[in-house]
């Protein structure tokens, strides 16, 4: 148990990434246990269901005057608190704060919908289809103080089919995201991805390249 990699989970809604990656803990695909699961909203759905499954949960509410910087201040002591050793953002909709991405530098992960660099922020699916774009899909990365620029770390590709809208598009994404996700995470719970010196590792090697998952 000693060895497991305990770790939180940031949401803001539904936390379907957060279920996917609870039920990779159960199966083994993940050495791991969720020790937090923090909300910027005391409405977020996913909160009933990490409760229903046992798992501890914190609302920190966060609105328009809230200071970032306090803000992530009071976040990382929360996250500190509950022993986490790695923070995963899953569909947390908060910019955070420098001082916080520097503190848990290599030790923070997010998953973005789109195949990075290309279509970084918001209404990836939208912005693919109004380009006309052959392949879409979404990426797990290191997160650094640029906005979803840090290192990646594995992508879930498919192809834009010619009836695919906005709506068929993100449910075809979300289910590659629920593969990639608890697949990246399991690789640092494993010790095969690290960050070192300012960059990520891969079984020991810098990690110069996404690894691809394909879907149809």
């Amino acid at each position: 148990m000693s060895d497991t990699l305990p770790f939180a989970v940031l949401i803001s809604g539904r936390g379907s990434n957060m279920l996917a990656l609870a039920a990779a803990t159960r199966d083994g695909r993940i050495d791991g246990r969720i020790v937090a699961v923090i909300s910027d909203r005391a409405d977020a759905a996913a909160l009933v269901e990490a409760k229903r499954q046992g798992l501890a949960t914190e609302v920190l509410p966060a609105g328009p005057e809230t200071d970032r910087t306090a803000y992530g201040g009071e976040l990382s002591r929360i996250v500190e608190q509950s022993g986490a050793r790695l923070i995963a953002l899953a569909g947390f909709m908060r910019i955070l704060d420098s001082r916080f991405v520097a503190h848990w530098q290599g030790r923070l992960l997010n998953i973005h919908p789109s195949l990075l660099p290309s279509h970084r922020g918001l209404h990836t699916h939208r912005r693919v289809l109004a380009a006309g774009e052959r392949f879409h899909g979404c990426t797990v990365h290191f997160v650094t103080e640029e906005l979803d620029a840090g290192p990646g770390v594995i992508q879930g590709r498919l192809v834009v089919r010619p009836g695919d809208d906005e709506r068929s598009l993100s449910a075809r994404v979300q289910r590659l995201e629920h593969i990639i996700y608890p697949r990246a995470v399991g690789w640092f719970a494993a010790g095969r991805l690290v960050w070192r010196d300012g960059q990520a590792w891969f079984e020991g090697r810098p990690h110069r390249q996404e690894i691809v998952e394909e879907a149809e």
